[in-house]
């Protein structure tokens, strides 16, 4: 039971931890005067994505390729169609056609690159098909594409404040140590959840892809699912769908390419069909926001029909062991 136990407790330090390094990040970044459309996108989404990432640098170390990978494509899957589907029926999410529309391609083009990547013994003839260091290049120089990208949308929204902040009254001493502490309270977490997922798997007789794809991504998927839900609350469905878009990319080419690059990551091609699912949600979330007259939102019954589709792709997974 112990070690059902540390996974529990791993989780719980992983999503506070990840609470507070998001908000220390923000503090940090308002202080210094870096605008708010520049630190949703990009620290914002990086401190929801830290879950991901420490469990991936953890697992990666260890061996446990399958949940590196898996956890992965399992949290984007959970963003695009159970985060988001949550959060459009708390409240109809509007999206921007233009820098919108810019950030759900590139979460298409991540997940499409991956597919590639990871199949690339289909073009080169490698014996074991994997994600190696010239993979890891390849989605960390895609990530800079990105930064490229939100760069272009912050001087487009220019507007908006770009100054240092007056309301933020906390020093730099109190920042560092909410910074660290996140740190902390993810890394210890991030290692007893892997440990605990392997056991699960071993213990359960299924494969460690199918708890990272199932029961670890819902676990990292938590930070995004509260800021959206919030968000959405709020009545502020830019930052909702920012966040969840921005969490993907961040997961697959920056996650992913840094983990790839410290050390390859053989690849099973039985994932091929959970990668195709990725490319298909992030198609269904282009096709429901950009086609049609309804002012480019996502509808509540849009929002029961992506959690609909999520709930068949996991009987199938549970099916497929």
């Amino acid at each position: 039971m112990i070690e059902y136990l540390l996974f529990a407790v791993g989780f719980a330090l992983i999503l506070n931890g990840a609470d507070v390094l998001v908000d220390g990040s923000s503090m940090l970044a308002k202080k210094i005067g870096i605008p708010d459309l520049v630190v949703g996108l990009t620290l914002v989404a990086f401190g929801t994505s830290m879950p991901e990432f420490v469990i991936n640098l953890f697992a990666n170390h260890q061996g446990s390729t399958q949940i590196a990978i898996g956890n992965i494509i399992g949290a984007n899957i959970l963003d695009i169609l159970v985060v988001l589907g949550v959060s459009t029926l708390i409240y109809p999410l509007a999206v921007s056609k233009d820098t919108g529309l810019k950030e759900i391609l590139l979460s298409l083009l991540s997940a499409l690159l991956l597919g590639i990547l990871v199949n690339d013994q289909l073009i080169n003839s490698h014996e074991t098909p994997m994600l190696d260091r010239s993979d890891g290049m390849i989605l960390l120089f895609s990530f800079i594409i990105f930064l490229l990208v939100v760069v272009g949308i912050a001087k487009v929204e220019h507007h908006h404040r770009c100054g240092v902040s007056s309301e933020i009254e906390s020093g730099f001493l109190k920042i560092f140590l909410m910074v660290l502490v996140g740190f902390i309270f993810l890394s210890i977490g991030a290692r007893w959840v892997v440990n605990g997922a392997v056991y699960m798997a071993t213990a359960l007789g299924v494969s460690q892809s199918l708890i990272a794809l199932t029961i670890v991504s819902l676990g990292t998927t938590m930070p995004e699912m509260t800021a959206s839900t919030v968000a959405a609350f709020k009545k502020r469905p830019g930052i909702a769908v920012g966040n969840v878009i921005g969490s993907t990319i961040f997961n697959t080419f920056f996650i992913l390419g840094v983990s790839s690059l410290l050390n390859p990551i053989p690849y099973n091609t039985v994932n091929n069909f959970d990668i195709g699912m990725l490319i298909l949600a992030n198609i269904i979330l282009i096709a429901a926001v950009f086609l049609g007259n309804r002012g480019f939102k996502l509808e509540r019954w849009e929002g029961v029909a992506f959690i609909l589709a999520y709930l068949i792709y996991l009987a199938f997974l549970i099916v497929r062991r």
